[in-house]
């Protein structure tokens, strides 16, 4: 790797020097993406025909980035990595991707992600499973797989995903880079396919904190066409604040080994880790406080995002008929053409969730399951919103420890449930929310989490960016793709 390993603000430097070309940058991403591809299955797109721009005093002008395969890009296949879409090409570009054309950022992939983003493991992907690129026996995570593979080989500086439930941030921490995802509305949704509203964010993987909030602080901001956006602060200037003094929490029901039954090594290591690290930040005169959460409550939280994520989903997602768009359905009525169309074209997971979605909305069921979701869902968000009067910041592993084997099965109902499923809370807040390295287990890497108060996304990844200056895994690439 000659160019790619370096940061954007050491290449946009090279670029206006003159000492490196748009098209020398261009031609390593796609080199490095195909090669990707090819072991790790992680793109439906790699864009050959690319033009080399004018390089502008915006710093990610001539940078190369990768695209999660679900937001709408003018004149290239957006497909949502289902079959029901496997040949839409849209007439125009979501807004963030309008903002980086703006900035003159070089479009190389879109990557691979679970089918319209409905699944945590990157393995539902019309095109087949993403393999984690430090052991391809292994999932990336998901739904976000292949943008996060795509950061984590060096392909590309930064890439775009989606964050419904924990689809940046548990990919980042599986692949070993950083996944951040903004108070919900900081970056418009404009473009993005919708999976379920309230919970959905844009979110971003780069390979430090540093570049995380000078991607964010691009293509945030109002857009009249998304009426939850909003306008906030820039963000990079907030690192440079101290965090002596800054308050953190963990929640001691899900960091102390005591709470979990027959423990495996890989968890207690994982937890071990994680209280390392808290010395770290103990170390930059950040205080770290236990607190504690009621267990039911915690174990409530997947199955809430359940309830609530497949209703919104039905919903969302009752525009794929193959009548507008997609291949058109066999049948002589237009029910039976659209049955046609979902029947062929809906993975399993997919249609798993319409049933369940399609359930919970039924009117003799809504106050039994829907409403009473929402309400624990308003009960985590006052629990956590009375922690965030006392601190900056929760602190968490991103999950109980490396990234699963493919073939391995489910551990929705293992005794880590509840770790491998909390990071919807910043989802359910619309809280910052950002994961880091945190080293390895079992030579894969395993991720921290930082979750704190809406707005308040500056404070949170300066802690992050401090914290990982106490750590050696800022910065990492996977090896053997380059020698």
């Amino acid at each position: 790797m000659k160019y790619m390993n370096k940061s954007i603000e050491e290449l946009h430097e090279l670029l206006k020097e003159g000492k490196v070309t748009e098209r020398e940058l261009i031609d390593e991403s796609l080199e490095l993406s195909k090669k990707v591809e090819e072991e790790n299955n992680a793109f439906v797109t790699i864009l050959d025909n690319i033009e080399e721009k004018e390089v502008t005093d915006n710093l990610l002008s001539g940078i190369p980035y990768g695209l999660k395969d679900n937001y709408s890009t003018k004149g290239i296949l957006s497909t949502g990595s289902s079959n029901t879409l496997k040949d839409y090409v849209p007439f125009f570009d979501a807004t963030v991707i309008k903002k980086l054309k703006e900035a003159g950022s070089i479009l190389i992939n879109k990557s691979a992600c679970d089918e319209f983003g409905l699944g945590g493991t990157g393995t539902t992907c019309h095109t087949g499973v993403v393999k984690n690129p430090w052991d391809e026996t292994r999932i990336a995570g998901g739904s976000s797989a292949g943008s996060a593979v795509a950061v984590a080989t060096g392909c590309v500086r930064f890439a775009l995903g989606t964050d419904t439930g924990d689809s940046v941030r548990k990919p980042a921490a599986y692949c070993g880079v950083v996944g951040y995802k903004p108070t919900y509305g900081v970056i418009s949704r404009y473009g993005v396919f919708p999976f379920a509203a309230s919970l959905d964010h844009v979110g971003v993987f780069t390979r430090n904190v540093k570049e995380a909030a000078m991607v964010t602080d691009i293509i945030k901001g109002i857009d009249p066409r998304d009426m939850t956006s909003l306008e906030t602060e820039d963000l990079s200037p907030k690192l440079n604040e101290d965090v002596k003094g800054k308050k953190l929490f963990y929640i001691k029901e899900l960091c102390n080994i005591e709470y979990y039954e027959n423990p495996t090594e890989e968890l207690k290591e994982t937890i071990s880790k994680f209280h390392e690290t808290l010395e770290k930040a103990k170390e930059l005169g950040i205080e770290v406080y236990e607190e504690s959460v009621d267990e039911k409550l915690l174990k409530a939280l997947q199955p809430t995002y359940m309830v609530i994520s497949c209703a919104e989903a039905t919903s969302n997602l009752s525009m794929y008929t193959g009548i507008i768009y997609g291949p058109r359905g066999e049948g002589d009525k237009i029910t039976s053409m659209v049955k046609d169309y979902r029947t062929k074209g809906f993975s399993p997971l997919i249609k798993r969730r319409l049933v369940i979605g399609s359930y919970v909305l039924q009117k003799e069921n809504q106050d039994r399951y829907y409403l009473n979701a929402c309400k624990v869902r308003r009960l985590v968000v006052d629990t956590f919103n009375k922690l965030f009067e006392k601190y900056d910041g929760f602190i968490t592993m991103a999950s109980g420890g490396a990234a699963p084997k493919i073939d391995e099965s489910s551990e929705v109902f293992s005794n880590k449930a509840v770790l491998e499923n909390h990071l919807c809370i910043g989802n359910f807040g619309g809280y910052p929310s950002i994961t880091i390295p945190n080293g390895f287990v079992g030579g894969m890497p395993i991720g921290i989490n930082i979750t704190g108060k809406v707005l308040d996304d500056g404070n949170i990844l300066n802690i992050a960016d401090k914290l990982e200056s106490k750590m050696d895994y800022k910065d990492q690439v996977v090896g053997g793709f380059y020698e």
